[in-house]
């Protein structure tokens, strides 16, 4: 199947399945550069201000030299939302550390290569999404801080990949994946929250969860509206006895877990799950009512 959408890359923006990079590129062949995925809604990138500062963050962290500025880097976000088909959907930028001889060393490659994409991304169907979805709890851990930083959106995942092949293979939409310690970090490709006795829980950054933008918004628009909400080191233990579980992350939204390892959650989707539905959703229209000027700004 063709994959829809569009991509600037080259200076252009092209039809998705005619954008082309170079075999030679390190971040194809050696997962050499790191990412970004946004959503947009109503012709607008959400957050899009805290998705730019991860960004270079990230590539400062591997010494990756940005070949825009993030005010050019914005303005080519809004070329490929204007150019999209649909005034909702996700994107991808990607920066590589460009084209270079075979052999690791980045220092043979001449610049980096600057790649966004609009496409549609759907990580589970509307009926997973009203009804909640089973996960398991994957054998594969999380990279320890000391091999691979979380804070890094770097575009080597076969860590989580692999862990993503376990619930494939058990059936299950998901895999939580745990740090060296035995801790709950994150899922494969979004963050975890639970609620215990009305209190809302997500593991800390320093347990090896992504800072992810959609976890701290959730954050954000828990406190605002006066949830008990705080980070904790959570055990598989605490997920097995909460009252809920979600997962969050800009691909990922907002999804309710049913199940996790065969062990039933209690409510799926639970009323606090409703309520943060109910309040990122009013984020989303906030931004909106804004208009482009405030893009990114609803919630912070």
């Amino acid at each position: 199947m063709t994959a829809k959408g569009v991509c600037w890359i080259g200076g252009e923006v092209v039809p998705l399945d005619q954008a082309r990079v170079s075999v030679t590129d390190h971040g194809l062949l050696y997962g050499d550069g790191v990412f970004e995925g946004i959503r947009f809604y109503g012709g607008q990138a959400f957050m899009l201000p805290a998705h730019l500062e991860r960004l270079a963050d990230s590539a400062r962290a591997i010494a990756l030299a940005l070949p825009r500025s993030l005010h050019e880097l914005a303005r080519i976000v809004e070329t490929v939302i204007n150019a999209f088909e649909s005034p909702e959907g996700y994107l991808r930028v990607v920066v590589t550390r460009g084209s270079g001889p075979l052999g690791i060393n980045p220092a043979s490659c001449a610049r980096p290569e600057l790649i966004v994409m609009a496409s549609q991304l759907q990580m589970v169907d509307e009926r997973s999404r009203a009804q909640g979805i089973r996960a398991i709890i994957a054998a594969t851990r999380r990279l320890p801080p000391d091999g691979l930083d979380p804070r890094i959106k770097s575009l080597n995942y076969l860590n989580h990949i692999l862990a993503r092949i376990e619930a494939n293979r058990s059936g299950a939409e998901e895999a939580l994946m745990l740090n060296q310690q035995g801790y709950v970090a994150e899922g494969s490709a979004d963050n975890v929250f639970i609620v215990r006795r009305g209190e809302l829980l997500t593991p800390p950054t320093s347990d090896g969860a992504l800072a992810g933008i959609t976890r701290g918004v959730v954050l954000d628009l828990a406190r605002d509206a006066g949830i008990p909400v705080r980070e904790a080191t959570l055990a598989p233990y605490d997920i097995y006895t909460a009252d809920e579980c979600f997962l969050t992350g800009t691909g990922a939204e907002l999804i309710p877990v049913r199940e996790v390892d065969g062990r039933a959650l209690p409510q799926c989707p639970g009323p606090m799950f409703e309520q943060i539905t109910d309040l990122f959703r009013g984020a989303i229209d906030q931004q909106r009512l804004e208009g482009r000027a405030g893009a990114g700004t609803a919630v912070r």
